[in-house]
């Protein structure tokens, strides 16, 4: 077993202010110091992973916390997924857990004893089950809008909602970061809390894209279901889902496009309002407007990254483009039920 010996950096890559000795994380804008390695132990460890060895993967995990401030959600994710891990391995290999002698209250319960047994053995499993707000949430989401649109849509409009959300989720996940189940919140919208310590400003505008792009195909399912069934209701879903999309990609405050635009530079900030602009007098819809005024005002911000991302520019115009053939190829009147 060997762990990796943390080199010195002198100043943060993102603020380039001065480190004091020994840091993890920048005392200034919370980067992680070794982000750079760690982020190529991490996906060492997950390809080690996709051909099976395991062994191997848990070691390069292990190599990865001495790089993490020991309390950040990201070593405790890393923590959790080495004694998977290590219980995956067992399993392969056919070692049996080391075994230890029953408590009393499962003797004590007799024939159900097995049932108690397995429930405190999974209790964690199960607390993580009905401790998501996720389903609770959800829930209440889906009842407000039934009350107000009726079920179908109510239940159409949730779930387009929840496949945004799943978006980030699965994103984030696929690159081994730690994250919570969405969140929604009734009569606003939802969210999937992550931690970004240390992901680079490409990582974070991809997984703030991912959920336009997500919510894109989600429209789409609906605009096929219309033109196989013409129920009007899949058009209203799927025109719908394509405006909030769109107006998600706004760069401002809290929404998607916000985050995205950390990665552009001011030329790319132009060309997604020209754009904009474009798509907004072509098709006659106003969202994109939004979206324009929201670029308009990031031109002039001085947030714009020392080294921009060409590819996240081409995924936002991407996105952007997809969502507005949808509301070119549904009419307006074909999503009024």
């Amino acid at each position: 077993m060997s762990y990796s010996v943390p080199e010195v950096i002198q100043n943060c890559a993102r603020c380039a202010r001065p480190l004091p000795p020994g840091s993890l994380d920048c005392p200034y804008c919370h980067t992680l110091v070794h982000s750079d390695q760690m982020e190529q132990l991490a996906a060492h460890a997950r390809s080690l992973e996709a051909h099976g060895d395991l062994q191997g993967a848990r070691e390069r995990w292990l190599e990865c916390l001495p790089l993490l401030p020991p309390s950040s959600r990201q070593a405790e994710w890393i923590r959790d997924h080495i004694r998977e891990l290590e219980a995956s391995a067992h399993a392969a290999q056919g070692v049996p857990q080391a075994t230890h002698a029953k408590p009393k209250w499962v003797r004590w319960l007799g024939p159900l004893a097995p049932i108690a047994f397995f429930l405190a053995k999974f209790k964690t499993f199960f607390f993580a089950i009905f401790k998501f707000k996720f389903l609770f949430s959800f829930a209440a989401f889906f009842g407000l809008y039934w009350a107000t649109w009726g079920w179908k849509f109510g239940l159409g409009f949730a779930v387009l909602i929840l496949i945004h959300e799943m978006g980030h989720f699965i994103d984030i996940k696929r690159r081994g970061l730690p994250a919570d189940m969405p969140v929604f919140l009734p009569g606003l919208g939802a969210y999937v809390r992550w931690n970004a310590l240390g992901v680079s400003l490409e990582t974070r505008a991809a997984v703030s894209l991912a959920g336009p792009l997500a919510g894109f195909f989600s429209a789409a399912i609906c605009g096929l279901l219309w033109y196989k069934t013409g129920n009007a209701v899949w058009p209203a879903l799927a025109r719908t889902g394509a405006w909030l999309n769109i107006l998600n990609l706004a760069p401002v405050w809290i929404l998607d496009g916000g985050s995205a635009a950390y990665a552009l530079s001011k030329m790319h900030r132009a060309v997604i309002l020209i754009v904009s602009v474009a798509l907004g007098y072509g098709l006659s819809e106003g969202v994109f407007y939004l979206v324009a005024a929201g670029t308009a005002w990031r031109l002039f911000t001085r947030d714009a990254p020392d080294e921009p991302s060409n590819e996240i520019a081409a995924y936002f115009v991407s996105v952007l483009t997809a969502l507005a053939i949808i509301l070119w190829l549904i009419p307006k009147h074909a999503g009024v039920i």
